[in-house]
């Protein structure tokens, strides 16, 4: 074989597999069945339009009869926003998205509403930033604090795998676990550089995990132990949701300015000019990843929370209120990475790359 032949060979090998790969990518993924059925249908709603205060509230309206009772028997309420970044507004939950919440629970609760988060970086830089420290001032029957979770240090424990399958334990926001509080999910609509896309589930399963306080001077940081490898991260997280699913009160998922390409801090914008509201967190992503033309079988960590029962992931078994789905479909370019993302999706040969 000359040098011209073996050359030759190697480029053909090369782009077969970078075909193969490619078609892998885009190849509609299985359903896997559920070990534990949700045989009970989930409502959710739906709403589009111009205003993204507005369709919040409307979308919250629209399952009202499903929120109403519960938080009647609730002593507060938790609003968790996604604030991965502190200083890029498109990767995290807007206040007009709060507000439409507020909207909604001004008319229905009086007593504490807490804005809690553990963000990657300064949790109280990022709320200054975007401006949330306005609304406590603008409803004042709410009585509205803002809590930095990694300051309140509150947690319990959860065991979870690392990247060499090794139980790692892992501290999660006592708030976020209280049976006193309607726990209410304020995510954004946005493609992910480890689970294809990040929306109510994610939100909730990454932002309970601490880190060091501000003042703390030893670095530690929980968040990272979900990082382990491809496989690893889509388990961690059913694990996380597992555990705080019974905690669980509503969530709103924001698309009125989605993010697609390198999510979810770097990403850029798209005009989906939508909001999702339900009780079950994974319908609503359901929902949320269809609205992204995103493969509902690609984020794994989905898939996993509907084995388990931790929701309706069915499309066949959501009843949609609102716009109709089709309607308010955009297709969102996905992370740079979505090939080694999805290596999840076939044999374990190795200890997958770490991602993200």
């Amino acid at each position: 074989m000359t040098r011209r032949d073996l050359f030759t060979a190697g480029a053909a090998g090369f782009a077969l597999s970078f075909a193969a790969r490619r078609a892998v990518a885009q190849a509609p993924a299985p359903m896997p069945a559920p070990i534990l059925p949700v045989n009970s249908r989930s409502l959710v709603g739906l709403m589009k339009g111009e205003d993204r205060r507005k369709n919040v509230f409307e979308a919250l309206m629209a399952i009202d009869q499903e929120i109403a009772p519960v938080l009647k028997t609730k002593k507060y309420v938790v609003i968790k926003p996604n604030n991965v970044s502190t200083v890029n507004q498109l990767a995290t939950t807007h206040a007009d998205a709060m507000r439409g919440e507020l909207d909604y629970l001004e008319r229905r609760f009086k007593g504490q509403v807490i804005i809690a988060e553990s963000s990657a970086g300064n949790t109280m830089d990022g709320f200054e930033n975007f401006r949330y420290t306005r609304l406590p001032g603008e409803y004042k029957s709410l009585d509205i604090r803002l809590v930095d979770l990694n300051e309140e240090a509150k947690y319990e424990v959860l065991p979870v795998l690392d990247a060499d399958l090794h139980l790692q334990p892992v501290r999660l926001a006592a708030r976020l676990l209280d049976p006193d509080a309607f726990v209410l999910c304020s995510a954004a609509l946005k493609t992910h550089n480890v689970v294809v896309a990040t929306l109510s589930v994610k939100n909730m399963t990454l932002g309970a995990p601490l880190h060091q306080a501000p003042k703390e001077t030893k670095h530690w940081n929980d968040k990272r132990a979900y990082h382990g490898g491809v496989r690893q991260t889509h388990y961690d997280m059913m694990l996380t949701a597992q555990k705080m699913k019974p905690f669980w009160g509503a969530t709103v998922i924001d698309g009125f300015e989605g993010m697609q390409g390198n999510g979810p801090a770097s990403g850029t914008p798209v005009p989906s000019r939508i909001a999702i509201a339900s009780r079950d967190y994974l319908a609503a992503d359901r929902v949320g990843v269809e609205a992204m033309g995103v493969n509902p079988g690609w984020p794994g960590y989905l898939l996993y929370c509907w084995q388990m029962g931790l929701g309706q992931y069915d499309l066949n078994k959501i009843d949609i209120v609102g716009e109709k789905l089709a309607s308010v479909t955009r297709k969102y370019q996905l992370h740079g990475d979505i090939e080694r993302e999805l290596q999840w999706l076939g044999p374990m040969v190795d200890v997958p790359a770490k991602l993200g």
